[in-house]
């Protein structure tokens, strides 16, 4: 059976509160399946900017914890199919995205530095509101049924801040973090807590890595430090600090339809290098690397598609732009865009107008330009956490988390013995790989691995012998309780020319393997050593990698050898799931 076309799985693009009208240039991209960025609405953030201890979660989370009991399933319930397939016809998931800087600037003494772009959390998704509802449906009180969360840097010498995710816009920032110079970390990760009024634990949802920085770096950068430097193609933000004022610091956005400078809300914006004979157009071609001063780049809204005309960058020191500066941008540089074939002007801010401003020649020295404040942007990569779940079954009584998230899908062997190795992180014994409405036979590896059986295309189609036109299925990942985890990817089964001959079933090499297991632990036994079936500690699995197929369609000729051994197999931790 011929498989290929392993590809993001077409979601909706959650809509925000009032839809951003798509006027202007919007730049058609040609760039696969990029990573998507929400910005949220304006009034946001945390009124209150309440510092609450570690402790505190705990004693509201104890509170009304016998008013849950009836909001819960009795016992933990497989998935079935007919609930798989109500998920897939409303997809009612409940999406948390978390959107940070990737770099975070050190406090020092008793001075507090708060992260700047300050992170945000998002909610998206159906679930969110129907959840709330059936609780109250249930005899909860409102109080009960509200989101509660915290965000802090995961660390527990640091208090943690209170999020209002009950503000009527499903977004919050947390605008007064900050890491002090007794923290030790070069890396961390922020961390957020969420559970219901109720004291019902949601779960604990990471950010990625950020990296700890002391100040920016006035040196030449190199790209031995590529982590500091800004790669074509990644998500930066930019932020405008008049006379160095915190509280005049104004983030490039777009809203409406119209780029501007807003004090509450950031975007993020996809920055692409253009070789420099590139012509303004919707569409154009990107050139990869890392984006140095003197270059031309295009930046586009993450959300919108909206893109600035095309843009010169270049350093920026003491107010004036540098024409000649070569060197890479480095995260928090101070920069200025000059917008390419016009005579000196560069992108500018007046209040919260985008304005285009003209430089004044150096009169001493012909390589600078003289800008404004206005002109001058501070520079800085961003990054997002997105975790998507749904209780498929209902309530469930443990958190959601961890959330598995898949990177990527790899196909092994063909025919009949056709097996998908998943690989992300956040994986455990307790998951199952569904494809569309059909359960897959998987095998735990470890966190960072799963594989499954590939099922006939009969599954599907029942009167089908072979695969007769292509058929695209999603890929999900389902806990043994009936959480479903969307991974956004799909699994196609292309067309064969005809009935295929029929190797050793898949099912057979799994069965095989767990013979093999039962053997050896057989033979543990009679040696008076302690018997050892499903093994679930990731650290006791085999160091052996499966083949590894590529992406595109695998020939009819393909047959078992490209399986992993009998001998690799027997090792991992084994669950079939089917009934």
């Amino acid at each position: 059976m011929p498989y290929g076309g392993i590809t993001t799985f077409g979601q909706s693009t959650p809509q925000l509160d009032s839809p951003l009208q798509h006027t202007g240039t919007i730049v058609t991209q040609h760039l696969g399946n990029a990573a998507t960025i929400y910005t949220g609405s304006s009034e946001n953030g945390s009124p209150n900017n309440a510092i609450v201890s570690s402790s505190a979660i705990q004693t509201s989370q104890s509170a009304g914890t016998s008013t849950t009991s009836s909001l819960f399933r009795s016992d933990d319930k497989r998935l079935t199919r007919e609930a798989m397939e109500k998920y897939l016809r409303n997809r009612n998931d409940m999406i948390i995205v978390i959107l940070h800087a990737k770099v975070a600037q050190k406090s020092y003494g008793n001075e507090k530095r708060f992260f700047c772009p300050p992170p945000c959390i998002y909610l998206f998704g159906e679930g969110w509101r129907l959840r709330q509802e059936q609780m109250l449906r249930k005899g909860e009180s409102e109080q009960g049924s509200q989101l509660c969360a915290f965000i802090g840097i995961g660390n527990s010498d640091h208090d943690m801040q209170q999020l209002d995710l009950n503000n009527g816009k499903q977004y919050c920032a947390a605008k007064t973090l900050f890491i002090s110079d007794s923290d030790k970390r070069k890396h961390f990760m922020l961390s957020v807590k969420m559970f219901y009024g109720n004291g019902h634990d949601i779960g604990l949802f990471n950010s990625k890595r950020i990296k700890v920085i002391s100040k920016p770096s006035k040196k030449k950068q190199s790209l031995k430090n590529a982590d500091l430097c800004i790669a074509s193609g990644t998500k930066v933000a930019l932020f405008n600090r008049l006379r160095s004022q915190t509280v005049s610091t104004r983030y490039l956005h777009v809203e409406n339809g119209h780029f501007h400078a807003s004090s509450t809300q950031w975007g993020a914006f996809t920055i692409h290098l253009l070789d420099d004979n590139e012509s303004e157009s919707e569409e154009f071609a990107v050139r990869d690397g890392y984006v140095h001063y003197g270059a031309t780049v295009k930046l586009v809204c993450s959300v919108t598609g909206m893109a600035l005309p095309r843009l010169v960058i270049r350093k920026v020191d003491k107010q004036m732009a540098l024409l000649e500066a070569d060197d890479p941008v480095s995260q928090l540089h101070k920069c200025a865009f000059y917008m390419k074939d016009t005579e000196r002007m560069y992108l500018c801010l007046s209040q919260e107008k985008i304005i285009q401003f003209q430089a004044t020649p150096c009169p001493k020295e012909a390589n600078k330009e003289m800008i404004n404040d206005g002109a001058c942007w501070t520079i800085i990569s961003t990054d997002k956490a997105e975790y998507q779940f749904y209780e498929g079954m209902g309530p469930v009584r443990t958190p959601v988390t961890p959330v598995p998230v898949v990177h990527s899908l790899n196909l092994n062997g063909g025919g009949d013995v056709a097996m998908l190795e998943l690989a992300g992180e956040n994986f455990t014994p307790a998951l199952q790989v569904w494809f569309g409405d059909v359960e897959a036979e998987t095998m735990y590896r470890c966190a960072e691995a799963l594989l499954c059986v590939v099922p006939d295309i009969s599954q599907f189609r029942g009167e089908w012998l072979w695969v007769r036109q292509p058929t695209q299925v999603p890929v999900t990942l389902v806990r043994n309780d009936g959480i479903i985890y969307a991974t956004g990817l799909t699994f196609t089964y292309t067309p064969e020319p005809g009935p295929r001959q029929h190797y050793t079933q898949a099912d057979d090499v799994m069965r095989a393997s767990q013979n093999r297991t039962r053997t050896e632990n057989n033979a543990n036994n009679n040696n008076n050593s302690p018997s050892n079936t499903a093994n679930h500690n990731p650290s006791s699995n085999s160091s052996s990698t499966p083949s590894t197929a590529t992406m595109s369609p695998v020939s009819l000729n393909q047959s078992y050898p490209s399986l992993p051994s009998i001998s690799e197999m027997s090792s991992w931790n084994m669950h079939t799931g089917l009934q």
